[in-house]
């Protein structure tokens, strides 16, 4: 078993929000993916699912960001799920938009959710970090992930959440750089060789 967790914050005011690309990447992972019905647990949603022959938790905590590891310690606990099967989406300034990289363990790099985790949890879980872009100034930075996503940057993102949700089940079964490799074919496949003459 597995839990998949997404990072943001709840309610309809943040729901298109640059911080809650953790919560649309969940969206988009139970649309691609055979999944129950949401229901309200471990102060979060969590929606049971399966990927091949794993049984996946997904849970998007409603604890709001700060207090993200509260929900997911508890999910984690109950099902005696160790930090390795453990996968958190979060937003990541310090990434060129849509562009993704994944790495276990680390710090919280300012990221108050990862902070969060780290505290109630520990490091040692798998993190998917999805880029955002930095604004620039850093005392623009809590305007700049608590706004909506852009008409421009949808471009980016729509694709980019279908390409994680296809690619996923590598991502499952521990291939995490076959899981990002497949993402960049699908946002930038080949382009077709010219026939010779």
């Amino acid at each position: 078993m597995k839990i998949v967790v997404g990072l943001g914050n709840p309610g309809p005011k943040y729901e298109q929000t640059r911080h809650n690309i953790g919560f649309l990447a969940i969206d988009a992972l139970v649309r691609r993916h055979r999944t129950g019905s949401p229901r309200e647990k471990f102060q979060g949603e969590l929606i049971e699912g399966e990927i091949g022959r794993d049984k996946i938790l997904y849970l998007k905590p409603m604890t709001f960001m700060n207090n993200s590891g509260v929900s997911v310690a508890a999910a984690a606990r109950m099902h005696k799920i160790p930090p390795s099967d453990v996968i958190v989406f979060h937003d990541e300034l310090d990434l060129a938009p849509g562009k993704i990289r994944v790495k276990r363990g680390g710090g919280a790099a300012g990221h108050n959710g990862l902070r969060s985790i780290d505290a109630h949890f520990g490091q040692d879980y798998w993190r998917v970090r999805m880029g955002i872009g930095h604004p620039g100034d850093r005392d623009q930075v809590l305007g700049y992930v608590l706004n909506n996503f852009s008409a421009e940057e949808n471009l980016w993102l729509d694709p980019l959440l279908g390409a994680i949700a296809e690619a996923f089940p590598l991502m499952i079964t521990g291939q995490d750089s076959a899981f990002m490799s497949k993402i960049g074919l699908l946002l930038d496949p080949p382009k077709p060789k010219a026939a010779t003459p």
